[in-house]
Parts: structure tokens; C-alpha cells; sequence
């Protein structure tokens, strides 16, 4: 222990941090990095150190956004998009996901040269601190891998210090055929050293090269760079890609235990630094998988959704709600502390891996070939095997909900605003991407002119254009910004929203997807209803047991219930939010 160690503070830190080191590193190391770490962390330790259980609640609402989706006319991307939000969003959402915005040399900043500049074309540090005064920010740690332009990587390939060290190395006839991919480039790069042609693990592309954790003085550098994120405002931190942090020879190189602890123990130092802020997993794999990374209420703050999307997505095409239904049967309630993050659509493509054991195959191919209709592409990976499979759907929300299995219909602004009333309303924080509340159609010029298929769902607005748009009430973006607008904010008045509420599913016919939420101190009941099918249903109030004693109203159309024992009438693509606690401010009532 240092002079500037506070024994007692040491001590707590010690007891919290010392065995997360030594699961990762071993007892030899983590005693010998426990120093290190605590005059690091010291530095920015907060009065406050116990866990903060109020993170969240109904009103919390997340944008997720590139910093260059908005283009105006004699200013930087970031400055426009802060117009944007306090022009068009600063009543509706409360925090804002801007994607990577690093320098950076491919995957639209996921490869990343200097996590500790803000890219020049984008703006600067103070666009985004002015934004984070605002909104609560999330930034992206894109931790498993950098860029192969980054100073880390040029020292490697000059065989200088620290870089030359950082990296992981394996022979080229190295047996790699269990590690799990996600893409189906080569996951051994040849690269030219001072000590000759060396092979580098690359995950996601040869020009996004892994780190190598086992060298803790890589974790080091990586808590200063959280740090420095704290320190200019984010209040959410997204682990991009975290499940591949680890690598072992001889396993999946995914899910590893040591992975799971470093998780843990970037937790704890945000623990000690601002309990306020909240550690997100992006971990897109199937939905056991996935729900592995709260650990013991220890883990990730929050996770992703990822089965979500496309789940959705095949019950609109498919028009009923067997698998949606099954699944979210199965799903528990977040743990305490911890909360889901929904989300029907985002940067990346609609994942498929999630409902691996979920849909049939008939049912899959489907999606897939309707997808492909709507003017969709989709991206691949490379098994253990050797043979390809479907990863994601690249396409516009919007445009994905052109039609159905049967072909386009005249429905399509009504079935999307169904799929986001439904991920709303359900257990766990929203997050829209931008191009949802905008009705975004696909981008196919993009996709041409970069040759990447996620680039149809990452269209860049020039800024007044989509004003003018705006502008006119019959345009679909005017349309569905104005109405996600008003349900978002409906939304956000209503404690049996609360992201951690009561959740159980209802037991209504195929074409009606049904849940109940109920208000953590019981005082109002929700029952959001959706029908799924471009044909009006009928639904039986007896079915969904409305208690007689409370008078009974939707949320979003405001029609009184003054007979608990009528139908309801829900027109196509219709969704209902009944609540027996409703006045003025609350809803449309």
C-alpha cells in the first residue's frame, strides 16, 4: 500500500477487487496489479460507494444514433445533431446512444485509431459534453478489438513497447476450428515484423485486431479509458463485442470465464467512481447465452434484447404470436439492480442467432426470402464446420415492414408503429434507432457505393431535406416521428412502465400478442395489446379479466371503458394500452 491509499478504502477495495484479479491473472499477478489499479481508480473515487438502485425508472428513453446521421449546412455532424435533439426530442427522450465517434479506419467506427479523441468530422469534445449536459450519455468501449492504424498496432509492427506487446500471436496452422465466428473473413492476419511475417487474431476483420487480455497491462490502459469516459459525462458505458474478450486454445474463444470476471471487475471500479453510471453487454448470441452476462446481479447493468427484433419481426410477417408468446414465457425478470434493454431496431442488422431454437426452419427461410423482397441483403457467418450460415438481416425497419409473408400491402406505417409500441411497453428500458423515428426507407445507393450491407440501414439525412419533410404532416416521416412522439411520451407517464414493473404474458387468440404490467407499488395496471394480423379483431374484455371496481381506459386512442364485459374492436396493427389509472396528464384521456 501506497502513501495515498486510505487503509479502510483500500481495504474495501481490496476485498472487492483482489478476487475478480486473481480469477482473471492468478494470485501471483493480481497481487502485484492491486497497487496499480488502486492508485489509478483512487483518483476519480466517489464520496458515494454503495450500489444505486434508482439508475432508472419509466421516464428513462434512449436514442441511438451515428454522430454523422444528421448533415446541415455550415456546421459538424455533432452540433446538428444536438439541434436535432433539443429541437425535435427534448421532451420525448432522456439519453442518447451516439455510436463510436473515434477516429477510425473501418466498420463506420468500430475500428478504432484513438479512444481518446472525438473524430475532427464529427466535431469535438465539446459538442459532445454539451449533449451529455442534456441527454445521458452512452458511449461505446470498444474494447476487444483496434484498429489496425492505431498507434498500439504501428508499435507491433515495429516491434516497439508497449504495442509490440498488446497482441495476440499464434502460429498460421494453429487448430482454430473451435473458436465461434461471427463473420466469415480469416481469423488469422499475416503481418509483416521485425522478427518476420507474424499471425494476428482478428475477430471481425483484418483491420480489427483483437487485444490481448492476458497481458494486464492492456487492462490498465483500458481503465483509463473508461475513466476518461466517466470524466467527460457518460452515464452508460456499451461493451461492444464483449463476449470474445478472452482467447484460450482448445475452447469457443467466447463466454469464458475470465471474460464473465473482467466484466465483474469493471462493475466494481465503476462502483467506486460513480455508481450512477451503466455497464451494457452487447452480446448477440442466442438467449441463454446472453442472459449468462448478469451474472449473479454482479455482471452487466443491463443486456441487450437481441432476441427482441427479430421475434418481432416474424410475428408481424407471420401475423401471430406463438413464438414471441413462448419466448417471453421464458424469460426471467431482470435481477435486481439489472434491467433489460429493448430494442426493435439499431445501427447493426437484425441479428438471427437468437432464434436459433426459437423458429422453424420453414419459418426462417421465410423471413429470409421476404426480407430479400423488401429490398433487404443478408450477412453470414462461418461455423465450426466451415459452412456458412445466416447472421443478420440488413435492411430498413420501415421498409422491413412493407408487407408480410404474402407481399407488400397498403399497412406499412401501421404495422411499424405496432412493432414499437410493443417493444416499448414491455419489461425494460426502449432504446429507437434514430432511423426508426425518422421512417428511414433502405439505403441501396450506400450499400453500392461502400459494398457493405449494414450500410443500407445507416443512411445519412441531409439535414434540410428531412426538415422539409418534417414539415409536411403527410409525409411517413412526419407521420411516424409525430405519433412515436406522442407514445413515447404517454409511455413515460406511467409507473406500471417502469422498467423492473411486473410483466406476465396473457393467453389470448394467435393473432393478438398480449402482456400485463403492473406498477412496482400496485396502483396501476396496464394491459398492452397488440393485434399482429392486417385483418380487425375482436377481443373479449372477459378474457383479460378487467377488475370491475376501476374504471378502465386506452392509453393511446383514450376510449373509455364503461363495460368491462363488451368487445374491443382493434383495427389492423392496432395496439391498445389499458390502464385503470388514467387522467388528463397521464394519456390521451
Amino acid at each position: 500500500m501506497t502513501m495515498t491509499q486510505t487503509p479502510k478504502r483500500f481495504d474495501v477495495f481490496s476485498l472487492r477487487i483482489l478476487p475478480l484479479l486473481t480469477k482473471i491473472y492468478g494470485p501471483q499477478i493480481a497481487s502485484q496489479l492491486l497497487d496499480r489499479l488502486y492508485n489509478l481508480v483512487s483518483e476519480d473515487f466517489s464520496d458515494l460507494v454503495e450500489e444505486d438502485f434508482g439508475k432508472w425508472n419509466q421516464q428513462n428513453i434512449l436514442l441511438i444514433t451515428y454522430g454523422d446521421t444528421l448533415h446541415g449546412s455550415g456546421e459538424k455532424p455533432l452540433a446538428t445533431l444536438d439541434r436535432f435533439l433539443r429541437d425535435y426530442l427534448g421532451d420525448t427522450i432522456s439519453g442518447v446512444h451516439i455510436l463510436p465517434f473515434f477516429p477510425y479506419s473501418s466498420d463506420d467506427g468500430f475500428s478504432v485509431i484513438d479512444y481518446l479523441k472525438v473524430n475532427p468530422d464529427l466535431g469535438d469534445w465539446d459538442d459532445i459534453r454539451r449533449i451529455a449536459e442534456q441527454f445521458n450519455l452512452m458511449v461505446d468501449f470498444v474494447i476487444n478489438h483496434v484498429s489496425s492504424q492505431s498507434e498500439w498496432f504501428e508499435q507491433f509492427r515495429r516491434g516497439e513497447k508497449p504495442g509490440c506487446d498488446y497482441f495476440i500471436t499464434v502460429p498460421q496452422d494453429t487448430d482454430i476450428s473451435q473458436v465461434v465466428r461471427p463473420r466469415s473473413s480469416r481469423l488469422l492476419v499475416p503481418v509483416g515484423t521485425p522478427d518476420g511475417e507474424k499471425h494476428v487474431w482478428a475477430t471481425f476483420s483484418e483491420d480489427q485486431i483483437d487485444l490481448n487480455f492476458a497481458n494486464p497491462e492492456v487492462l490498465l490502459e483500458f481503465v483509463k479509458i473508461i475513466l476518461f469516459y466517466v470524466r467527460v459525462g457518460a452515464k452508460y458505458v456499451r461493451l461492444d463485442a464483449i463476449g470474445y474478450l478472452w482467447k484460450e486454445l482448445g475452447t469457443p474463444c467466447i463466454h469464458l470465464p475470465q471474460t464473465h470476471a473482467a466484466i465483474k471487475l469493471l462493475r466494481e471500479i465503476l462502483q467506486f467512481v460513480d455508481p450512477g453510471v451503466a455497464l451494457i453487454t452487447e452480446t448477440n448470441v442466442p438467449n441463454r447465452e446472453n442472459l449468462s452476462y448478469f451474472g449473479n446481479r454482479n455482471e452487466a447493468h443491463m443486456i441487450y434484447n437481441f432476441s427482441l427484433p427479430p421475434l418481432v419481426l416474424n410475428a408481424l410477417l407471420q401475423g401471430k404470436s406463438d413464438h414471441l408468446r413462448t419466448w417471453m414465457m421464458s424469460m426471467p425478470p431482470a435481477p435486481i439492480g439489472c434491467a433489460y434493454l429493448n430494442f426493435a431496431a439499431s445501427h447493426d442488422g437484425i441479428g438471427l442467432r437468437p432464434t436459433e431454437g426459437l423458429l422453424t426452419d420453414e419459418e426462417s427461410y421465410a423471413l429470409i426470402s421476404t426480407m430479400k423482397r423488401f429490398g433487404g441483403e443478408i450477412s453470414m457467418r462461418r461455423k465450426a464446420n466451415g459452412s456458412e450460415s445466416p447472421y443478420e438481416v440488413n435492411i430498413s425497419l420501415f421498409d422491413a415492414m412493407k408487407g408480410t409473408v404474402k407481399g407488400e400491402d397498403k399497412w406499412q406505417i401501421q404495422r411499424f408503429l405496432c412493432s414499437q409500441t410493443m417493444m416499448m411497453a414491455l419489461e425494460g428500458i426502449p432504446a429507437f434507432y434514430i432511423h426508426s423515428l425518422l421512417a428511414t426507407p433502405n439505403d441501396r445507393a450506400n450499400f453500392q457505393h461502400t459494398g457493405r450491407k449494414r450500410s443500407i440501414n445507416r443512411h445519412q439525412w441531409d439535414y434540410d431535406e428531412l426538415e422539409q419533410l418534417l414539415a409536411d404532416p403527410t409525409s411517413p416521416q412526419s407521420i411516424v416521428l409525430r405519433e412515436m412522439c406522442r407514445l413515447i411520451q404517454i409511455r413515460r407517464r406511467q409507473p406500471a412502465f417502469h422498467p423492473n414493473a411486473t410483466q406476465y404474458t396473457l393467453h389470448l387468440k394467435e393473432s393478438l400478442f398480449g402482456f400485463w404490467r403492473q406498477s412496482m407499488n400496485r396502483d396501476q395496471s396496464i394491459f398492452s395489446i397488440h393485434n399482429l394480423s392486417d385483418r380487425v379483431q375482436q377481443l373479449y374484455l372477459t378474457e383479460i379479466n378487467l377488475v370491475c371496481t376501476d374504471p378502465w381506459c386506452d392509453l393511446i386512442s383514450g376510449k373509455i371503458i364503461s363495460n368491462i364485459h363488451d368487445t374491443f374492436i382493434l383495427e389492423p396493427y392496432q395496439s391498445v394500452w389499458l390502464t385503470n389509472k388514467f387522467d388528463e396528464t397521464n394519456g390521451a384521456a
